[in-house]
């Protein structure tokens, strides 16, 4: 008898990160709402009270007031949630997938990362993004980021 067993799970492994305290998540929602003219500063705070938070650095880069702000919020969500992937279990391989809520702050963040990237002449780094959206969950359209 062998010592390793067969593995008969058919397709990739999906990784799911863990959802973010209840307090945090209202905190972000109620940060959204805020008036046009007070909604990234709230954003803002959320992102420094909770900075491990990834939706919340991937709506601050939407909220940026320029591209390079934009492009240093969408890399803090895309590098935090590598290493949260990688706390969960996720070994460079398999999906990430936009129906799993906690999931989406990382692809948020990923995608951003993809336009803005773009935006400043990085395209090499814009064309990594999008490839990498598209094999962690190929059926999401983005549409949502």
């Amino acid at each position: 008898m062998p010592e390793n067993p067969v593995n008969l799970s058919s397709g990739l492994p999906e990784t799911a990160l863990d959802p973010e305290p209840a307090d945090a998540r209202e905190a972000l929602a109620a940060a959204l709402a805020a008036p046009d003219d007070v909604r990234r500063n709230a954003v803002a705070q959320v992102a420094v009270r909770w900075p491990r938070y990834l939706d919340a650095w991937a709506r601050l880069g939407a909220l940026a007031r320029d591209d390079a702000e934009a492009y240093a919020c969408y890399r803090v969500g895309y590098h935090r949630g590598l290493d949260q992937l990688r706390q969960s279990g996720w070994r460079g391989q398999g999906y990430v997938r936009w129906a799993h809520a906690p999931n989406r702050g990382f692809l948020r963040s990923l995608a951003g990362l993809a336009r803005v990237a773009g935006a400043i002449g990085e395209d090499d780094e814009a064309g990594r993004c999008r490839t990498f959206v598209s094999q962690l969950d190929p059926t999401w359209d983005g549409a949502d980021a």
